[in-house]
This record gives C-alpha cells, sequence and structure tokens, in this order.
C-alpha cells in the first residue's frame, strides 16, 4: 500500500468538508436547512392567505355596514 501524497491529503479533507457542509444543508433525512426553511415557507403563506381572507371578509362587512347607513341616512 502506498502513501498518499499531500495533494491526495487536500483533496480528501475537502471533500470531508464538502460533505459535512451538504449533510448539514441537506439534512440527513430527518431534514436540514432547506426543509427548515421550505416549512417557515409553507408557514409564511398560509398566513399570507389567511390574512387575504379576513381582508376580503372585512371588506364585504364595510360594504354591508356602508350600504345599511346609505339607506338609513336617506329615510
Amino acid at each position: 500500500m502506498r502513501m498518499m501524497n499531500e495533494f491526495e491529503v487536500q483533496v480528501l479533507s475537502d471533500l470531508s468538508v464538502l460533505k459535512t457542509q451538504m449533510t448539514g444543508l441537506m439534512g440527513d433525512g430527518n431534514g436540514g436547512r432547506i426543509a427548515e426553511l421550505e416549512h417557515r415557507l409553507e408557514c409564511h403563506e398560509q398566513n399570507w392567505q389567511r390574512a387575504k381572507g379576513f381582508m376580503a371578509a372585512a371588506s364585504v362587512v364595510f360594504a354591508v355596514i356602508e350600504v345599511a347607513f346609505e339607506a338609513w341616512r336617506r329615510h
């Protein structure tokens, strides 16, 4: 078995660091930072949809109140 030269040692060391970084980024099957970001994005989108629904409902309520007020004022 031959000895590794300095270049080969450096390449293996760099590959080990890369593997560690990829595991941190992608996860080891239980989710990593990307999965965490996807989850946060889904929560944000869900909250945004709720806010839009609330604003639509509030607009309808205010429109009904305005129509009722105008009808009351005319009589």
